[in-house]
């Protein structure tokens, strides 16, 4: 199995996960260019999740086993709802790069609207409820209580995350975008203040939730996971709960027809963004009326993170992978576009 030295991981499952029951089985369940996420089967029929970095040279620094390890520890058991953690291999002479090894929590990945049509309306609405309370239980939590305290700066998260992303923009930037040179203007100029901090998700999304009878079984892929605003994931969660009306529009505007791969709010029967908002609110005490500034700085980065994949791409650094240049390009465009718009809107 590639990414995967079996004779020594079993191994080490022997002396750290005393209910595995060699010989294991590995399968690849996602991957890519993020970390790499295995199945592992045991003879009794257990099931375990391996973490690793993606395969080939990789920046340590972005793909840091020990910290998504030491996060999903220290948030098993706060109500957050995390898989158990059995060990952390740093020895990379066992498996060519750090791994770590969590339970297998069962249930459906909500990647797309045809793994949401297997729920019911019922069921809809209770995660959509779920999702809002579970994101109230991370926000709560007092890092320090829990041995995260030193995760991250906690205080200018805005401004540091202007800065990073502003610098990406500049150095991947291939053509005029006036409009996203106005959304940085207007991001700086109306900055709102910090109001406490908080643990950030940082990739708080549906496609990161494993759901089951209408529950968050459990949040994953805590790797961009920092100290800072904790409205940040709420403007981006707020940005993937797209309605079923978002969804005709964009396919009217494009005259593309529905796969299936849209965003699985898209086919109706979750709460409302407003609804979400309300419990999110009444659960932690925050002012969200200033959260159009978060949605459209969420907009802004991403527009920011595709244009750098675009330049990638455009300059052969992708390979011959296929790629719709120009829907990519267009695809910056209107994600600046909607930042404005939420600009504009909250005056």
């Amino acid at each position: 199995m590639e990414g995967i030295n079996e004779k020594a991981v079993t191994d080490w499952f022997a002396a750290h996960v005393p209910e595995a029951s060699p010989p294991l089985t590995f399968a690849l369940v996602s991957g890519g260019k993020s970390n790499l996420t295995y199945r592992v089967e045991d003879a009794a029929g257990n099931a375990f999740v391996l973490r690793r970095p993606p395969l080939g040279h990789v920046l340590e620094s972005a793909h840091d086993m020990s910290r998504e390890y030491r996060i999903i520890t220290a948030l098993h058991g706060t109500g957050v709802p995390v898989a158990r953690t059995y060990g952390l291999c740093e020895d990379k002479g066992i498996n060519d790069a750090s791994f770590f090894v969590m339970s297998c929590v069962e249930g459906t990945v909500l990647h797309d609207g045809n793994a949401a049509r297997q729920m019911s309306s019922d069921e809809r609405a209770r995660f959509g409820k779920d999702v809002a309370e579970v994101l109230v239980k991370l926000h709560n939590i007092e890092p320090a209580d829990v041995g995260l305290g030193d995760l991250g700066r906690r205080e200018a998260y805005l401004d540091r995350q202007l800065k990073r992303w502003t610098t990406q923009w500049e150095a991947t930037k291939t053509h005029q975008e006036p409009e996203m040179d106005e959304c940085l203007r207007l991001l700086h100029n109306h900055k709102p203040d910090q109001v406490g901090s908080a643990i950030v998700h940082g990739d708080y999304r549906p496609g990161n939730f494993m759901e089951k009878d209408g529950k968050v079984a459990a949040v994953f892929d805590w790797e961009l996971c920092t100290l800072g605003d904790p409205l940040a994931d709420v403007g981006y969660l707020l940005n993937n709960w797209q309605t079923p009306e978002e969804l005709r529009q964009s396919l009217a505007l494009t005259g593309a027809e529905a796969t299936g791969a849209e965003a699985p709010t898209t086919i109706g029967g979750f709460p409302s963004r407003e609804e979400m908002c309300s419990w999110y609110s009444q659960g932690t005490g925050r002012d969200l009326s200033d959260i159009n500034y978060y949605r459209a700085f969420s907009h802004w980065r991403l527009a920011c993170i595709v244009q750098g994949v675009y330049k990638r791409f455009l300059m052969g650094a992708m390979g011959d992978q296929e790629m719709d240049l120009e829907g990519y390009r267009a695809g910056v465009a209107r994600m600046a576009k909607s930042a404005l718009a939420l600009l504009h809107e909250r005056g």
